[in-house]
């Protein structure tokens, strides 16, 4: 059986559902039919966030980095720290120095 934590997350033109999928180690978003998600792989509390993907349907709205910056917030209420393991991540934390303290 999936455990799943949800959290609500009202974004720019819809409403977005982070549910933490922690069976298959994902932070999720269900949106229609499609699903696009974060993987982590949690190291003696550091998040290593190995890949992200959303479905091409979902492509160029920004949906990336809504889900990566609530990610990152829910990392932080854990008292974690994230660290970027895939090349999206890594963009973002290079684009964005004021969330530093957010990474291991």
């Amino acid at each position: 059986m999936l455990k799943y934590k949800i959290k609500e997350k009202r974004g720019r033109e819809m409403s977005y559902t982070l549910i933490h999928n922690e069976d298959e180690f994902k932070y999720e978003y269900h949106i229609d039919e499609h699903i696009a998600y974060i993987i982590y792989d949690d190291q003696n509390g550091n998040m290593h966030l190995t890949h992200t993907v959303v479905p091409e349907a979902l492509a160029g709205k920004g949906l990336a980095k809504q889900l990566l910056e609530d990610v990152l917030e829910e990392i932080k209420k854990a008292n974690k720290k994230a660290v970027a393991k895939c090349s999206y991540v890594v963009k973002y934390q290079e684009k964005h120095p004021e969330v530093s303290d957010l990474f291991a």
